[in-house]
């Protein structure tokens, strides 16, 4: 029997919008009825037509900002929840009214599945003290917790009030919107292995943007025409580095856009991800889809995607030497990215199979559990 699931993300926030995409497109995929509830600038193209999108709230910012405490929204989106009744919700984002929504949905007997993205502030981040909090109220209040990484959910599993009740699955969406993740199947994209290596999406502090700024200054053959690493992404960079760029170094400093994004990940010979502090990625699965290896830091639960020496290469964080070495040995050897690019693959492949099977059997037990429940009460 088809199941009937209602995604909950509640900010306009783009990542988490592609996160939750590839969470509802499958469903549909699967032959599931799938609603999301959602605020009114979230983008179209990501999801597929047959979703069903609610629209209670018109806000512009993140979960956590001062727009966030609006009652008159919260009202709202109490409104459309009180009046869907699917076989299980499944939150995929932060917003601080989750726990006051969740709370409302588990007594009305409703399974609710929380996605957990971040069990620590990123660096520099203004939420800090509230994230630890907001994390707790939630891992109390939802059914059932998912995670994107395995120390992750076992430090969750050590808390006596969570055991039982966490499930980790890979992070292995693409970026694209639904037609542009179709013409990137085999056969329709080319796959080059061109010498530079890409770092993509938003400049942020943590991401170590300016370690990789100071590897690409150090790596050999500066008179050369062609780039060594290109940077492709928005945010301010001159917040996180003061000089001069390296001459090898290209600055997309834009939103990337599905064109451009098929572009670089088609032609780079690998994706570096020089983070000095993480939770996951799904670059690294973006990266295997387009068969190009990765350089990521030891951080989070990075490493846990990457099998070392097979699909890519790990280095220490806040180590632009070892980091530059790396893309040097790497990017000068045509037939071991392509080696590598291949291993990768293939473990997106296998692992993408693994997390489709995991997450749906979880979805029909929770809403059995669900049923049981609310039978009982009956």
């Amino acid at each position: 029997m088809a199941l009937d699931i209602c995604y909950v993300l509640l900010s306009p926030t783009f990542g988490m919008h592609q996160y939750t995409a590839d969470l509802a497109n499958r469903a549909v995929e699967a032959g599931c009825r799938v609603t999301l509830v959602t605020t009114d600038c979230f983008p179209r193209d990501r999801y597929s037509s047959a979703v069903e999108v609610l629209t209670p709230i018109d806000t512009r910012t993140t979960g956590f900002s001062s727009e966030a405490v609006s009652l008159s929204h919260f009202r709202a989106v109490r409104r459309v929840l009180d009046g869907l009744h699917p076989d299980l919700f499944h939150f995929t984002g932060p917003h601080v009214w989750n726990v006051s929504l969740v709370r409302a949905l588990t007594r009305r007997g409703l399974p609710v599945l929380h996605t957990l993205h971040d069990l620590d502030p990123h660096h520099g981040s203004a939420y800090g003290p509230l994230l630890y909090a907001w994390n707790s109220a939630i891992t109390k209040s939802a059914s059932h917790i998912l995670v994107h990484g395995e120390r992750y959910r076992e430090r969750l599993e050590r808390r006596e009030d969570c055991a039982g009740r966490v499930t980790c699955t890979p992070l292995l969406h693409l970026f694209l919107g639904c037609a542009a993740t179709e013409s990137a199947g085999e056969g329709e994209c080319a796959v080059s292995y061109e010498p530079w290596a890409l770092f993509f999406g938003r400049l942020e502090p943590y991401k170590g943007v300016d370690d990789l700024v100071t590897a690409c200054d150090m790596m050999n053959g500066h008179n050369r025409p062609n780039p060594s690493v290109v940077v492709a992404g928005p945010g301010r960079l001159e917040a996180l580095w003061a000089g001069p760029l390296p001459p090898r170094l290209e600055l997309r400093n834009h939103l990337i856009g599905d064109a451009e994004a098929l572009e670089l990940f088609s032609r780079c010979g690998l994706v570096v991800l020089p983070y000095v502090e993480a939770s996951q990625s799904a670059l690294i699965a973006a990266a295997y889809y387009f068969r190009k290896p990765v350089v990521v830091t030891r951080t989070g639960a990075l490493p846990e995607y990457v099998k070392d020496g097979q699909t890519g290469h790990i280095v220490e964080p806040h180590y632009p030497t070892a980091l530059a070495r790396t893309l040097e040995r790497m990017l000068s050897d045509r037939g071991a990215l392509m080696r590598m690019g291949s291993s990768g693959r293939q473990w997106y492949e296998s692992q993408r199979h693994e997390e489709t099977g995991r997450l749906f059997t979880l979805y029909r037990q929770l809403a059995a559990q669900g049923t049981s429940m609310r039978e009982g009460v009956r």
